[in-house]
């Protein structure tokens, strides 16, 4: 496979054995397979064991399992999209066919639309704008289609100031890069890729991390029909649609369905219906002061945020990370008690019963020994008190004996002292 894969295109999902997450896809894998092939797909569908290839899987630069790759010439591009059939083939059709597509009449045009709910067209001869297009392209197209065509095959309402020109066709309508206004053709693409209003799911939020923009999400139950739920994503739908002009730079407006993911992004329990403003680059988020009656609040609270008077909560800094290992530490133990609580009690109550035991053992030996040490230099210090002075008894004995003494000597000395004078 090393030496001959750059004779044809390949997909490889590099997998682990004991991955999960591998063994979920693998029969989505397996339909991908047979789908490529009844299609004709020159691409070629295959899987690797990274652990058993680990050189292969480092030289492609796998981290994680399952990763899955297109293999096109020297080029390696990963596949970040959710894992179903329909996601993967579409990916791999996008990647491994032209990296710019001719639209030659209006009739692909108008197919071709249809078909894409985001369309990039350059317009225009050879320039420089088109070799940076084709740049941005080659970097892009993991997420998007790219195509090409001249001005007379774009429908008749679309009017270009200049030639050339990059177009992105959404949201009903179109929208010119302008390269004072919208900066780095890269980063306009990358901004422009998404509708103004969507679904919102895990995924989708991640991928929003890369454009750089704030998020303006209703968080809704989309299974309850009452008014409240209706009208705060109606609200949030004119914002992205009428004030486009305004906002489509700095926001990505759409709606998520319950709480529980957005839950755990916030580490708090929003009650839905509600508002939300996420800045995914650093976990910061912003909840609505007062009560959104209507898209005009909508409209200053937004305008709030941009110009700092809104309060910010959340964020990446050291409290909030502390709080995060403990909240995802809880997460994970009430996700395992509420699936199986006998695994729970063994995996959390048998490691806490041994540390219990050994503490209190560490506890009680401490203390019996600190009294045992204090009896040994209680003991000892009587010794030493007994050996240099003795006992009271002793030291009256010891007086008395001297006292003794000297009496018998001073009898000897007076009896000498009468022989002399006899």
């Amino acid at each position: 496979f090393k030496e001959n894969r750059k004779d044809d295109i390949w997909l490889v999902d590099f997998y682990a054995p004991w991955c999960g997450h591998c063994k979920k896809l693998e029969p989505v894998w397996n339909e991908v397979g047979i789908e490529m092939k009844n299609m004709g797909s020159p691409v070629k569908v295959g899987k690797m064991d990274a652990t058993s290839f680990s050189s292969i899987a480092s030289e492609f630069g796998v981290r994680g399992y399952p990763t899955i790759k297109l293999l096109k010439g020297d080029l390696a591009y990963n596949y970040r999209g959710p894992r179903t059939k329909d996601d993967i083939v579409e990916f791999a059709n996008r990647v491994a066919g032209p990296l710019i597509r001719p639209l030659p009449s209006q009739h692909m045009f108008e197919h071709v639309q249809k078909r894409h709910r985001v369309l990039f067209v350059y317009v225009g001869g050879e320039s420089p704008l088109k070799e940076k297009y084709i740049e941005v392209a080659s970097e892009l197209i993991v997420y998007t289609y790219f195509f090409s065509a001249s001005e007379d095959v774009l429908p008749e309402y679309v009017t270009l100031p200049e030639l050339p020109a990059v177009v992105v066709f959404k949201d009903g309508t179109y929208f010119v890069y302008d390269e004072y206004e919208d900066g780095d053709l890269s980063s306009w693409i990358n901004r422009e890729r998404f509708q103004g209003y969507l679904n919102v799911d895990g995924f989708t939020l991640y991928e929003l991390g890369d454009t750089g923009k704030l998020v303006a999400i209703a968080v809704i139950d989309d299974k309850n029909s009452s008014l409240e739920h209706t009208r705060l994503k109606s609200i949030i739908q004119e914002v992205a649609r009428d004030y486009r002009d305004h906002f489509h730079r700095d926001f990505q407006f759409g709606h998520m369905d319950g709480n529980d993911y957005i839950n755990s992004l916030l580490m708090d329990d929003l009650t839905i219906p509600t508002i939300v403003v996420l800045n995914t680059s650093n976990q910061q988020y912003f909840l609505p002061d007062r009560h959104i009656e209507n898209t005009e609040d909508m409209v200053q609270f937004i305008n709030n945020i941009l110009d700092g008077t809104a309060e910010a909560q959340g964020g990446d800094g050291l409290l909030q990370r502390i709080k995060r290992i403990i909240y995802d530490a809880k997460s994970t133990v009430m996700s395992v008690f509420k699936s199986s609580p006998l695994l729970g009690c063994f995996l959390f109550g048998l490691p806490l019963g041994v540390i219990s035991i050994m503490c209190y053992g560490i506890c009680t030996a401490d203390t019996d020994g600190g009294v045992e040490e204090h009896e040994a230099a209680k003991k000892e210090n009587g010794d030493r008190d007994l050996t240099d002075e003795g006992s009271e008894e002793e030291q009256e004995e010891e007086k008395n004996g001297k006292f003794t003494e000297l009496s018998d000597e001073e009898l000897k000395q007076k009896d000498i002292m009468e022989k002399k004078k006899d």
